[in-house]
């Protein structure tokens, strides 16, 4: 168009606003097509609606909140960057580099709690009157136990008692029990693994994930979802009736779906409870229960579908509770009647001896607490469940503080004595994806395995965050694909939360931090709370493996035959076990095995993601026959 006949910017101000949206050829071929309104759409129709795959609209931090997690009060106002920050959130971004020297003031006010008083004490809403007023909703997602986390982030007396070391056997307990019994499932009686059977028979034969995560299908998703519940919900209800002829025909005799509820809820709750207590277990069908009852949570469905699935998990201290019993948790016999019994090294006398002894206090503890309805078998039931979870510790977490322990056995911290002990890495040699000299991999991997061993001491309160996040009704997902075919994206603000404060804790315990201390949470890389979850129970079926060959390497060289070709070949068994751990240390924690360049490196998962690279390329090792020698099937058998 000639520049004469262009109008101005003078000429077109009067016309309106509307005169740009006008439904012209002229318009429609600008560059602000978008824009224009079709004179005969409705006002409904202008109006942009969401779907269930589409990206949230970015909102606003809620005023008084921290500026990073969006969910927890602001405590910290920081002056260079002016913006507020939590204590985690805020020890996370100003770790290192410039922002280590921005300046600070504590925020008080309405919205945010005080940092710290004058004395140095955090402070406490509870105890000088003042309240959290939120206007929205934030209030509702807030939890009890992160927003504790939140407040005492850098001198916390509860995070601190549920992630220090167990009392010793005989020992003052104090409020160790306390804590940790909140997250501790209730084992399984006889009658609920019954259930629990015909539960997993129900998944197994559901195409539940098959039907609702696709694009494109007859009904809408809602509906596709109340079809897929309720059809569950009937096979679960056929299964019971023969297996039970009288108990089905009392529960569902006459009544629909909504007047069991109770019974399916409970159905539920005990696979849940059940996975928690044994992450080995439901590994096909745990993932497809998660689902069906996040889908169950979204208001429409739960709407049509007539009642609700979820209740929360039965916990060790809630049975106590509900009994008005807590104080067999504050009792000091606790701790011999829930102690794990070790054989190794040890005679048949001695063990013996310790397990007469947990009988005794087992015994004690029942016929001291049992009272009216609280039976002296329930009280069994929640020692023995503590001590499930003092089982699951020595498996999952201990092989963390054996890798450190030998990290600090056979390797020094600061130089490498000759090149076969030298743990440095550089970017392009062997695969690696990160450059370390040899002191700065040593602390990388030293603060890696001091991560992880924290996770798994706490795994039990992260699993029921997680839930806790899959589960909320005000936090919805997003289908999309994330290059691993197509996956539920969902934020976990709990998670996060005591993610963050986790790695707040073992940053303060080492001292320094190499590389990154980014937490993937809700994106494509971790598109949810309950692949977190899958990720971190994984830990130790990398590490025992590798501990128990080099706890058979002594057996191994017995034979004489194979302690020639030890000699031969890694110069002594010592030789060995270091050649082992130095090629674990290095290239188990060099920032591979991502599928390409910027999902690599030295981020929080980074590191879980190079140590599952490690071990598929352990058959080409040198060292992979003395693995086969001590036991090994892969890294997915049993040990």
């Amino acid at each position: 168009m000639p520049p004469g006949n262009t109008p101005s910017h003078e000429e077109a101000e009067p016309k309106g606003e509307s005169s740009g949206n006008t439904f012209s050829l002229e318009n429609i071929l600008g560059a602000d097509h978008e824009n224009v309104e079709h004179p005969t759409a409705s006002k409904e129709a202008l109006t942009p609606t969401g779907g269930w795959d589409e990206e949230p609209v970015q909102t606003k931090v809620a005023q008084g909140f921290c500026v990073e997690c969006e969910d927890q009060p602001a405590q910290v106002f920081c002056e260079s960057c002016s913006d507020n920050f939590c204590e985690v959130c805020f020890a996370a971004q100003h770790r290192k580099g410039s922002r280590k020297r921005h300046a600070t003031r504590p925020l008080a006010g309405p919205h945010g709690k005080k940092a710290k008083t004058e004395e140095g004490k955090p402070a406490n809403g509870a105890a000088n009157g003042d309240e959290m007023h939120v206007v929205d909703d934030v209030e509702e997602d807030s939890d009890d136990e992160l927003e504790e986390a939140a407040k005492q982030a850098s001198s916390s007396a509860k995070i601190d008692i549920v992630l220090s070391e167990q009392p010793a056997p005989g020992s003052a307990v104090g409020e160790w029990f306390v804590e940790r019994a909140k997250f501790i499932p209730l084992r399984l009686t006889l009658q609920e693994r019954k259930f629990l059977r015909l539960l997993e028979a129900a998944l197994n034969v559901s195409e539940y994930t098959d039907k609702i995560d696709t694009l494109g299908f007859g009904l809408s998703k809602a509906k596709r979802i109340v079809q897929q519940i309720r059809e569950l919900c009937a096979i679960l209800s056929g299964l019971v009736l023969s297996a039970d002829y009288k108990q089905g025909q009392e529960l569902f005799q006459d009544r629909d779906f909504a007047s069991n509820e109770d019974f399916y809820q409970m159905i539920f709750e005990l696979g849940r409870r059940h996975k928690i207590m044994n992450p080995d277990k439901m590994r096909s069908t745990y993932g497809k229960l998660i689902y069906i009852l996040q889908d169950s949570q979204t208001p429409e469905v739960k709407d049509l579908l007539g009642f609700s699935c979820v209740r929360p998990i039965k916990t060790v201290y809630s049975v106590l509770e509900e009994y008005d019993a807590l104080d067999l948790l504050r009792d000091d016999l606790v701790s011999v009647a829930t102690k794990e019994i070790y054989s190794d090294g040890r005679t048949r006398r001695e063990v013996q001896r310790d397990i007469k002894s947990k009988e005794r206090a087992i015994e004690a503890l029942a016929g001291k607490y049992a009272r009216g309805k609280f039976s002296e078998e329930q009280v069994r039931q929640c020692l023995y469940s503590i001590g499930d979870n003092h089982a699951f510790l020595r498996a999952n977490r201990d092989p963390c503080e054996r890798m450190i322990a030998h990290l600090k056995k056979h390797f020094n911290a600061t130089q490498a004595q000759d090149n076969r002990r030298s743990l440095a890495i550089k970017s392009g040699k062997g695969g690696a994806r990160l450059t370390h000299d040899h002191s700065k991999q040593y602390a990388y991997v030293l603060q890696s395995l001091t991560l992880w061993r924290e996770i798994l001491h706490d795994m039990f309160h992260l699993w029921m965050l997680a839930e806790g996040d899959l589960l909320n009704e005000n936090v919805s997902y997003r289908l999309r694909d994330t290059g691993q075919g197509l996956n539920r994206v969902q934020a976990a603000p709990k998670t996060s939360r005591m993610m963050h404060a986790i790695l707040n804790r073992a940053q303060r315990s080492i001292g320094s931090w190499v590389g990154s201390s980014v937490i993937h949470m809700g994106d494509h890389n971790v598109p949810n709370a309950l692949m977190f979850i899958d990720k971190y129970s994984q830990v130790y079926r990398i590490l025992l493996p590798i501990c128990n060959t080099l706890d058979q390497i002594p057996n191994i060289v017995e034979n004489p035959a194979l302690r020639s070709y030890i000699d031969d070949e890694f110069g002594s068994s010592d030789g060995l076990a270091r050649e082992i751990l130095a090629d674990f240390f290095r290239h188990g924690f060099d920032g591979s095995g991502a599928g390409n360049f910027f999902d690599a490196g030295s981020c929080i998962d980074g590191r879980l993601t190079s140590a599952w690279n490690w071990c598929s390329t352990l058959e080409k090792k040198r060292f992979f026959p003395i693995f086969l020698l001590s036991g090994f099937i892969g890294f997915d058998g049993d040990w």
